[in-house]
């Protein structure tokens, strides 16, 4: 390309350019446990498109897969305060560049050793006050310095707060700020003298306003969203949600007091990754045309390989998550004995709780042909589970986002969920009247009120196919990708930093 046509390329991006640190404790290919790892790898790569340059600064955990590590490049390496007895530690910088994304490992080897990237409090506690006021002392190191700081969930939150307390006068002390929570359960909560021993911060700081927790505890995410320029969440409900009591976690007063500085933004997923037209691990690829045919002959396929009953004509409901009361299956648990019906067949997969994977390996032994329980995870039999399935459950008790619904549309299979966060943001009910819609929903948490949103999606399905078919394209054409969700971002990077 010329440089004339690299120009105009560039011309024709947002004006101006931003430079974006994001600092986070997961994100894929490199290490992934959850939707934290999707968002980091895939919002940066849609940001470049909105002219912003990205920096993501990682964790350097010994179970990151070898053939990222060997490509990796040292950068540097320096000694760094930390904690209240002056106790310094090696930070070391490895670099590896991807898709125009600069990804910057801290590395330690005295709390990125373990195999996991989260064990106990015990140990993640000092892991992310380190990780915290590392990443910071990093870009300094580097010189490079971003318009905007982007930091995600309790791992990152003490970002800010070590920013404003210990970073100003030095270069990366003028950036701005963002937190963005992605699961308000998980907060960082720890004793008082632990977290003062591990970040050295000023006393001042331990109080009910920045810190304080029920007197004797610290709340890293709660200091955090106090000292963030910005923050946001994944999903405009969501947003709503956490202000109130039985969302907020214990956080829904401090998130009221700052709510002029809350905003949602939902998640995209990668639809390149995503694409029932080019995804090699499905029996048949198809698009918007040909959905209706090439489905019935993933169903065969995904019938034939898990040994449920082959037949096209019965309509199978999907199910990939998490096995935890959080994602509602205690109402899946209740309403699958009234789900087969000889017309209907259940897949199941995932790992979690031990009552669930007991209770839906049970209903397998039960319902033999008719329901499949996968407890496991296994990404060629998920994006089977996507294509082959009609429709698909996310009745969750509460959801922030969900991806798992977005993939689910771009693959032409129907969301069935229940109205909370990202699901209420993403999926509009069907109306029989206007046949308009996407989905099927149902409001307060109850095992009635799934089963009877089943149970129209079911209708639909077997009386009124012509308009299924057609709510399967209306799935397939909307947008879940990042794009829309980057230009909101950029815009947020532009109202902080003009």
């Amino acid at each position: 390309m010329s440089t004339e046509t690299t120009g105009a390329a560039q011309a024709a991006m947002p004006q101006p350019r931003r430079s974006v640190a994001f600092i986070g404790s997961e994100c894929y290919p490199f290490v992934k446990t959850g939707g934290l790892g999707d968002v980091m790898y895939a919002l940066p790569k849609a940001l470049i498109a909105q002219n912003c340059d990205v920096k993501v600064i990682l964790p350097r955990y010994k179970c990151i897969p070898q053939k990222y590590q060997e490509k990796m490049v040292y950068r540097g390496s320096f000694m760094m305060d930390l904690c209240a007895d002056g106790k310094s530690y090696y930070v070391g910088i490895m670099e590896y560049v991807w898709d125009g994304v600069v990804y910057d490992f801290i590395d330690n080897d005295e709390f990125f050793s373990w195999g996991n990237p989260y064990t106990n409090l015990v140990d993640d506690i000092p892991k992310f006050c380190y990780f915290s006021k590392a990443a910071l002392a990093v870009l300094n190191y580097l010189d490079w310095v971003p318009d905007i700081i982007h930091c995600h969930d309790w791992q990152a939150a003490l970002v800010p707060v070590f920013q404003q307390a210990m970073f100003q006068g030095t270069p990366v002390g003028g950036a701005k700020s963002i937190l963005t929570i992605h699961n308000l359960r998980f907060q960082g909560i720890y004793n008082n003298e632990t977290i003062k021993y591990w970040t050295n911060l000023p006393d001042a700081l331990f109080d009910y306003a920045v810190l304080q927790q029920k007197w004797v505890d610290s709340n890293m995410l709660k200091a955090g969203l106090s000292y963030a320029s910005m923050i946001t969440t994944v999903s405009s409900t969501y947003a709503e949600e956490i202000q109130t009591p039985f969302y907020g976690e214990g956080l829904d007063a401090h998130l009221r007091f700052h709510s002029r500085k809350l905003r949602g933004i939902v998640n995209g997923i990668d639809t390149t990754l995503w694409d029932p037209q080019t995804d090699k691990l499905l029996a048949a690829n198809y698009g918007t045309k040909n959905a209706v045919k090439q489905k019935r002959a993933n169903k065969l396929a995904l019938q034939k390989a898990l040994g449920l009953d082959e037949d096209p004509d019965k309509m199978v409901i999907g199910l990939i998550s998490r096995l935890t009361d959080q994602k509602g299956l205690d109402l899946v648990n209740a309403i699958i004995p009234s789900l087969i019906d000889g017309n209907t067949q259940v897949v199941v997969l995932g790992t979690g709780d031990a009552i669930y994977e007991d209770s839906f390996r049970g209903y397998e032994n039960t319902y033999k042909g008719s329901v499949c329980s996968n407890i496991m995870y296994d990404e060629t039999r998920a994006h089977m589970i996507y294509a082959a399935s009609d429709a698909f459950l996310v009745p969750s008790l509460f959801e922030p986002c969900g991806l798992t619904q977005l993939i689910a549309m771009r693959y032409g299979t129907v969301p069935i969920v229940r109205e909370t966060g990202g699901l209420k943001d993403t999926v509009e009910p069907y109306n029989e009247y206007e046949n308009t819609g996407n989905g099927f929903t149902f409001d307060r948490y109850e095992w009635w009120l799934l089963l009877d949103a089943v149970n129209r999606a079911k209708t639909l399905y077997f009386t009124g196919r012509e308009r299924w078919d057609e709510m399967v394209v209306r799935d397939m054409e909307k947008d879940v990708s990042w794009d829309k969700s980057a230009v909101q971002y950029r815009q947020l990077y532009m109202e902080l930093k003009p």
